[in-house]
């Protein structure tokens, strides 16, 4: 075995062993994940284990046996009593090593034909790597199977099941806790099982890199793209075809106090002028689809702040949101901005959604109300007003508040169609889509003029 120095971290995972039946290390690429996690803790928690029958699962068979087995500091090469039957033998017919008296079986994810075959057995340590990209089916079986599970992850997609219904069940133990992302950890809110554990796992904890290692990686990727992003800094996003490429959460969204500062009466100080409202809806009981409400603030020299959100989701709903419910609590959120932020006369709503339109002009002809219900402005194209958004998130005259955190989600997962030029999905887009009807008709008080603005972009 080649020298493999264990960080502190490291350590403490390999031994946190009581009371623990998952592990899930995400984290940076070349962080040391794979090497502790299959080479020594997955290893030693099968020769501790009163079961014989063991499963490590790759995408295939070969990059298991590339990434995991053979490689330096692989499993063959940290243990020497272990031996690796890539054809499988007389008596057990798939792949597999026999490591002191058990059977670690090696399976590619990828084949249901194959993994289907074994789950018929119950097993007692399951290795599972690159869970983001496993076959979601596969991960619900073998997960019912085993007494411990391993996973390793890459920073990905968080809207893919895995993340919901495996990962951000499991928490940190509370002495890395502040190793976690604040955004990765913002995530880990799904219901807890209290014996799934957490890790994140940077350059820092694996220290037979140097520094020099280090910031070659680091200049592999360019700064400011999802790829740096993902694998450099560890943190989740889809990493290909992103409409939004240069939204960044550390610049573009802000706290209330940022935004505060602007409604100050004093002349000399740039102060916000208009107030404006945006609404998308989706009645349907059988999709992530959803009722979003957007409102936002524009200053006098021409810098736009989302300042709130509210978003419901049929969906998730015993008693589904109607149109006529849906108007009650539109004037709830503007009466609840105005009072905290300003008055936005004027509410635009999707122009194809003529139900919530008509509910909301009979319920101010019924109850009089001071807001103008508004079809929303759509002659600007799609693909346009994308272009104005890239350009004010370009210039930092574009910001959203921490606590709107259903635009900031869709803003990191709205991507491009794979099959059509220009052509955004029509998926996670509702906050989005709402957004753009608030700010459409004045899209020309912005403007991304950094010699205007840039003096405050970062208070």
């Amino acid at each position: 075995m080649n020298s493999f120095p264990l960080s502190k971290k490291y350590i403490d995972f390999i031994n946190s062993v009581q009371n623990v039946t998952a592990d899930f290390l995400e984290g940076t690429t070349s962080s040391g994940k794979t090497t502790v996690g299959a080479g020594i803790k997955f290893m030693r928690m099968v020769s501790a284990s009163n079961k014989k029958l063991h499963v490590i699962a790759a995408k295939t068979t070969g990059k298991a046996e590339e990434t995991i087995i053979q490689q330096d500091n692989g499993i063959l090469d940290i243990h020497a009593n272990a031996v690796y039957y890539g054809n499988g033998d007389k008596d057990y017919k798939l792949p597999h090593i026999k490591f002191e008296s058990k059977i670690i079986y090696i399976l590619g994810y990828d084949n249901k034909d194959k993994w289907q075959n074994v789950l018929g057995a119950q097993f007692g340590c399951v290795y599972i790597d690159e869970i983001n990209t496993a076959n979601i089916e596969f991960v619900r079986e073998i997960s019912t199977r085993n007494e411990y599970l391993l996973a390793t992850l890459n920073p990905d997609d968080p809207s893919l099941p895995v993340y919901k219904e495996f990962v951000n069940r499991s928490r940190p133990y509370k002495k890395y806790i502040n190793d976690v992302p604040p955004e990765i950890l913002a995530e880990l809110t799904e219901e807890p099982v209290p014996t799934w554990r957490y890790w994140f796992f940077s350059f820092a904890d694996n220290l037979s890199l140097s520094a020099a290692d280090i910031e070659r990686k680091k200049l592999a990727a360019p700064k400011g793209t999802k790829l740096y992003k993902n694998k450099i800094l560890g943190l989740r996003g889809r990493a290909t075809g992103l409409v939004f490429v240069n939204f960044e959460r550390n610049r573009h969204v802000k706290t209330k106090d940022f935004a505060r500062q602007f409604l100050t009466a004093d002349r000399h100080k740039e102060k916000f002028i208009i107030f404006t409202a945006g609404v998308d809806t989706a009645y349907s009981q059988k999709s992530p689809d959803t009722i979003a409400f957007t409102f936002f603030g524009i200053t006098d020299k021409g810098r736009i702040i989302q300042l709130d959100e509210r978003v419901c989701n049929n969906a998730e709903l015993n008693t589904p949101l109607a149109p006529s419910d849906t108007v009650r609590n539109l004037i709830d959120f503007l009466e609840r901005n105005r009072q905290e932020w300003g008055f936005a006369k004027s509410v635009f709503i999707d122009n194809a959604d003529e139900a919530t339109i008509t509910e909301c002009n009979k319920y101010k002809r019924n109850n009089g109300c001071i807001y103008s219900f508004v079809p929303a402005w759509k002659q600007t194209k799609i693909i346009d007003r994308i272009n104005l958004q890239l350009n004010w998130f370009a210039t930092d005259c574009y910001f959203i508040l921490s606590h709107c955190t259903n635009t900031i989600a869709e803003l990191e997962l709205y991507s491009w169609q794979e099959d059509k030029d220009n052509t955004p999905e029509d998926a996670h887009d509702h906050c989005i889509n709402s957004s753009q009807y608030a700010w459409l008709p004045f899209k020309n008080k912005i403007r991304g003029d950094e010699n205007e603005i840039h003096g405050n972009s970062q208070k």
